[in-house]
């Protein structure tokens, strides 16, 4: 569930630092998300696929929405950036990413912003760039406008895991599906439910639960290629490329998420948690090959887009 139709931008806003700020403890371990090997190669396939080429080393690099760090910390391990900015409206993620990135030994500046109003100095990057942000944001066009104003001459612009109109539709499916069987599930495996669950289906309660429950507030727009291009367009990007990413493997991802939001994560076995995320991955390999050069991205869950700053 989205934000209300009517919600002010400034309820949108902080709706979104609340959320994240309370969910940045356990968000990694939430979305499964590895700045090893793994996630390295995961996030160098997701570039490239927006690009449509083998990414090539930049100087100075900035990261809308970093939250923890999923793609700037892993992009900089593979020496595919020089000097790291990661912004983020929340300081609570931006405090788990500082933390992360000593851990790897990497050196990010941190800045604490709205995409709407970046604190940089003209064409100061080149590349900017952000994973599953663009649909939290409320005043996109501004945002790209400022993305637009900070990139140098012919830099990129590349945006991974933003929700298709029609894949953010689908995506109710399995949602309901796995929230109906999650008893069952949570029998299973031998996990308890999580205190405040009944929250979740309640996309207006800031009750007991806290901030917590304000995630199905987060969300502003799902998109179609077609006025994702014309925006990017018209705000003096060329050579805009959006692709289509993901369909059964964010039909099962939408399952095992929604099923593992109901238990108690610390009772969660690492055995459930290992088969979940290895029978993701296979189908994410089989979308890869199988369907995302054959089906219209519009079909898919996510989108994925490139674009250039003219020199």
């Amino acid at each position: 569930m989205a934000a209300a139709p009517t919600a002010s931008p400034e309820r949108i806003k902080d709706v979104n630092t609340r959320y994240h700020d309370a969910a940045a403890h356990e968000y990694d371990a939430k979305w499964g998300i590895d700045l090893g090997k793994v996630g390295q190669k995961q996030v160098r396939a997701k570039f490239e696929k927006a690009l449509g080429r083998r990414a090539e080393p930049v100087g100075d690099a900035l990261e809308i929405g970093a939250g923890t760090g999923y793609f700037t910390l892993n992009l900089a391990q593979l020496g595919l950036i020089e000097r790291a900015t990661a912004t983020d409206i929340s300081p609570g993620m931006l405090a788990t990413l500082d933390a992360s990135a000593k851990d790897v030994g990497i050196d990010v500046r941190i800045v604490t912003t709205e995409a709407e109003d970046l604190p940089f100095e003209d064409e100061s990057f080149d590349l900017v760039f952000g994973h599953a942000v663009l649909h939290h944001i409320p005043d996109l066009d501004r945002a790209f406008g400022e993305f637009f104003r900070v990139l140098r001459p012919g830099g990129a612009l590349v945006f991974c895991g933003e929700p298709s109109r029609y894949g953010d539709t689908i995506a109710a499916v399995p949602k309901r599906a796995a929230v109906a069987v999650a008893p069952l599930w949570r029998t299973a495996v031998g996990a308890g439910p999580r205190r405040h669950d009944h929250e979740h289906h309640d996309a207006n309660c800031d009750g007991a639960g806290g901030d917590h429950g304000l995630e199905w507030e987060v969300d502003v727009h799902a998109f179609s290629p077609t006025e994702l291009a014309a925006m990017l367009s018209g705000t003096g990007f060329g050579d805009v490329r959006i692709r289509g990413e993901e369909l059964l493997a964010n039909l099962y991802g939408w399952v095992l998420r929604s099923l593992e939001s109901t238990a108690d994560p610390d009772e969660v076995p690492v055995r459930w948690r290992n088969f979940a995320f290895r029978s993701y991955l296979t189908l994410q390999r089989l979308d890869s090959s199988l369907l995302e050069p054959r089906l219209p991205a519009s079909l898919f869950y996510n989108l994925v887009l490139a674009a250039g700053k003219p020199e």
